[in-house]
């Protein structure tokens, strides 16, 4: 059997494939300890700072003890990665060969039936999306996996995607007439026979519901099963077992509908009037929803309700008259299918369930409604019973002042063992914190201005090459106007490019700041001295118009529990974990770290947060940050 330390050792097969390597005693701790799970079938939590080499540590016990297993991310791009990347790398490292596949959900792949039917569509061709509708139908001559990402031209926010894409509703399944050519299926099918299957945590959750429901699995047995990015996994599970009902399902299910009467004599006059009717009521609904906050739970939605029970009585209406003609067409059965389904999911969130929480939101005139369940440990105790595979859970940001405890209890996982593997960086050298004491309070009107103008000297100094990163977009909107007005950085503002536009531009234009809020705290990477300065606004709290957590608050406080301790707390420690640690990101990196937040200073629960962060040294001035990032930036 191969020993690990020869693989990850000074003189290790990594080191002559990796003309940098560096040998790093946490990885190969870790990668033992995964070596222990997997040979002792025994589930391991861990927990593995940014430089660990977290990936290589469990990849390489695991392909080479485990006969087949499932690996899953959070996000795409660590799908790609892991499939293109560090999985071929381990593999040479071994000296072995595997099978292995990548499986996405079925949106990330063209589907043809679809692509083939709006292309007669002289709207969709000719539409605001039309160009980028040519070049999918172009494309799609040439992919032999059918994976949008391999059309990087096109935005992944385009509008085109719905239109050649398909969604677990309007799927015809085995009986499309492409279906031979169905790159989903193909993806599939290669996930089914494959020893290793790299996916991400709503397919994997999805193929642990089939494997509870009887039903033949998508993804294949395996001895392994590891969770990357594990933080996020209780957010998942959160949404998959939520019901949820949207504008846009309701819409499509109009057009679909309407689509699918050209192949079936006589049926436009049967369902034209309900499908009139549906779109009548879907488009007042969305009308109403646009004077409302934009998000709440059920008992904001006012005059709205009785707007929801007429769609519904809609739906009901339409569904009764697809039963009519669904035995004509494969696509009108779906039709009613789906009719029928989004009906009772509506009917469910118009009835509540004691055990889950109600709540909406809308944005752009499309509207979601969600039923969302306050405990997933029960579910995930239930799939963990029935899944015979060990459990390896790992992420750089899953533990509180050193405790796993919020992270296995939401997820229900009571028997594990567990590991922290710190940090191989120097952070006290390689970094500075400045926490500015002569900051308001961040519930202060003027906070967001007088944050920048604390900042803007290092900023200067720094010549850009930072991340400002905020709790809201209100606070977001109000730092891109001020230093537009005050500024002739660079500015990158979400939202108003995609996210990976704005990336490739702070990384190739000097001079750039970027502002970026949530979805930039993680999976953001951009090593070296390209990123110098990473500003946090506030603490992380979670805003007090989130209805899950307003929920979850007030299960808490009936249990007798505190709940900012055991739920707002935790919440915000591991957001901020997450955005601290987009600053150093190898060893040769170097940065200063501002959080504009007394709180940290002037609380007790302060003490807790820092605990949670790497050792920076402290400053207490910009003038201290600048002298700092000049000593570095000189060499």
């Amino acid at each position: 059997m191969t020993d690990l330390s020869q693989i990850l050792g000074s003189d290790g097969a990594l080191n002559h494939l990796i003309g940098r390597f560096t040998p790093r005693p946490g990885q190969l701790a870790m990668s033992e300890a995964v070596e222990n799970a997997v040979l002792d079938h025994t589930d391991l939590v861990v927990e593995a700072a940014t430089g660990t080499g977290k990936t290589l540590a469990y990849l390489l016990p695991v392909l080479m003890h485990a006969e087949r297993a499932i690996l899953s991310t959070g996000t795409l791009n660590l799908q790609d990665q892991l499939y293109n990347r560090d999985l071929p790398l381990a593999l040479r490292a071994l000296g072995v060969e595997r099978d292995i596949a990548l499986l996405k959900g079925r949106s990330n792949y063209l589907c043809l039936h679809r692509l083939a039917l709006h292309g007669k569509d002289e709207k969709v061709r000719d539409g605001a999306w039309g160009s980028d509708f040519r070049s999918v139908e172009a494309w799609s001559t040439k992919t032999d996996s059918g994976d949008i990402a391999e059309l990087d031209t096109i935005s992944t926010d385009s509008g085109v995607w719905p239109w050649v894409t398909s969604t677990q509703d309007n799927c015809l399944g085995s009986e499309c007439p492409l279906f031979s050519k169905c790159h989903v299926a193909k993806a599939r099918r290669q996930a089914q026979s494959a020893e290793i299957v790299v996916v991400n945590h709503h397919l994997l959750f999805a193929d642990f519901a089939l494997k509870q429901g009887g039903f033949g699995e998508v993804l294949p047995g395996a001895d392994v099963i590891v969770m990357d990015e594990a933080h996020q996994v209780p957010d998942t599970a959160m949404r998959f077992f939520s019901e949820t009902v949207t504008g846009w399902q309701l819409r499509e299910l109009g057009r679909d509908a309407l689509a699918a009467c050209s192949g079936a004599t006589g049926t436009l006059s049967l369902l034209r009037q309900p499908l009139d009717l549906l779109k009548q009521k879907v488009d007042r609904g969305m009308s109403i929803f646009a004077d409302l906050p934009s998000r709440g739970d059920y008992t904001k939605l006012g005059s709205v309700e009785s707007e929801l029970v007429a769609i519904a009585d809609a739906l009901s209406k339409l569904a009764e008259a697809l039963s009519a003609v669904s035995d004509q067409t494969r696509e009108l059965a779906q039709c009613w299918e789906r009719a029928s389904t989004l009906h009772q999911r509506l009917r469910q969130f118009i009835g509540g369930d004691e055990h889950a929480v109600r709540w909406f939101s809308h944005r752009q005139g499309r509207f979601n409604l969600n039923l969302t369940p306050m405990d997933i440990s029960t579910p995930i105790q239930a799939i963990r019973a029935e899944v015979n595979a060990t459990w390896i859970l790992t992420s750089a940001t899953l533990t509180v002042a050193g405790h796993f405890d919020h992270f296995t209890q939401r997820l229900g996982i009571e028997h594990c063992r567990e590991m922290i593997v710190e940090t191989p960086f120097c952070y006290e050298d390689q970094t500075r914190l400045w926490v500015p004491s002569t900051l308001p309070e961040p519930s202060d009107q003027q906070h967001t201005t007088q944050l920048l103008e604390h900042i803007k000297p290092l900023l200067q100094a720094s010549k850009g090459r930072a991340f400002l990163l905020f709790t809201s977009h209100r606070a977001l909107r109000e730092a891109a106007q001020w230093l537009r007005s005050h500024t002739e950085f660079n500015l990158l503002v979400q939202e108003e490019q995609t996210r990976r536009t704005l990336l490739q531009r702070f990384i190739s234009e000097p001079n750039s700041v970027l502002l970026g809020a949530a979805s930039f705290w993680e999976g953001v990477d951009v090593p070296g001295d390209l990123l110098s300065v990473v500003v946090i606004d506030k603490l992380p709290f979670a805003p007090p118009d989130d209805p899950v957590l307003e929920a979850m608050i007030k299960a808490a406080t009936e249990r007798g529990e505190r709940a900012f301790a055991t739920v707002q707390m935790p919440h915000a420690v591991l957001a901020l974990k997450q955005g601290v640690g987009r600053l150093i990101r190898q060893a040769e990196d170097f940065g200063v770290l501002v959080i504009g937040d007394i709180r940290l200073k002037n609380r007790s629960y302060g003490r807790i947060f820092m605990k949670s962060l790497p050792k920076m040294t402290p400053i207490d001035s910009a003038k201290e940050a600048i002298d700092f990032l000049d000593q570095h930036l000189e060499h």
